[in-house]
């Protein structure tokens, strides 16, 4: 495992991507910063944090080693990786937001950017993770929340960060001894409002009702529809109000 610890950067994803354009990359590679200029989440919306006070990184995990068929299950292990870090640390509540949000109970404290790269085959991933850790206030986010905000505790950043990828190289084993069912049994089970009625909203605006059942290997979102009928929806079809 190779730290690299920036005092400030424009995303930790892009540098590190640019990085490994120039040399090559240890496996467990992280960059990590203090503050981040433009942020990424998923889909283009931007991440904002207090210098010094959350954890923010991004990780070169080497994929040719693996046989990755369907690359949504490295959304699904980074995503329980992260939940088994908080579930030590008593965060109570805890769920995954479809795709790759962590939450506790209906606030935001994690968010998780993965982009993954193709050379014939799956070659590595770059997985961005932003964690609101030890900041207070959350301007205009009324559901972001932090570690500290629901525990009132004080967190060491770099014990989080190694706890991390601990539990990252536990669920990447059970990846490489093709354990499938059990990474994806164990996401399904963290659904967030996981058959609960729920209101969703399609990308032309308009509202409807379902049950949130599970996902695919390819990571659609499987929601039965007032009709009985199960229906699949990509991550740019649906949006889950709550």
């Amino acid at each position: 495992m190779h730290i690299i610890k920036l005092n400030a950067t424009d995303s930790t994803n892009t540098y590190l991507r640019n990085l490994c354009a120039n040399q090559a990359i240890e496996d467990y590679t992280i960059v990590v910063t203090e503050h981040q200029t433009q942020g990424r989440g998923q889909m283009g919306t931007v991440w904002n944090s207090d210098k010094g006070k959350n954890l923010m990184f991004s990780l070169f995990k080497d994929l040719s080693m693996h046989d990755v068929e369907f690359p949504f299950y490295i959304c699904m292990a980074i995503s329980l990786a992260i939940l088994k870090t908080f579930k030590a640390l008593n965060i109570p509540d805890l769920y995954i937001k479809w795709p790759n949000d962590i939450l506790s109970a209906d606030k935001k404290i994690c968010g998780i950017l993965i982009e993954n790269v193709i050379k014939n085959k799956l070659s590595y991933t770059i997985i961005g993770i932003g964690i609101n850790v030890n900041q207070i206030e959350f301007e205009n986010l009324p559901k972001a929340s932090s570690l500290k905000n629901i525990t009132g505790n004080h967190y060491n950043l770099d014990e989080i960060l190694f706890s991390i990828i601990n539990n990252t190289k536990y669920y990447s084993l059970l990846l490489q001894n093709e354990k499938y069912d059990t990474v994806k049994n164990e996401y399904e089970m963290r659904l967030f409002r996981k058959n609960k009625p729920s209101t969703f909203k399609d990308i032309e605006g308009n509202l409807f009702s379902g049950f949130i059942k599970g996902v695919t290997k390819y990571g659609k979102l499987q929601v039965l529809l007032e009709d009985k009928i199960v229906k699949k929806f990509d991550l740019k079809e649906i949006t889950l109000l709550y």
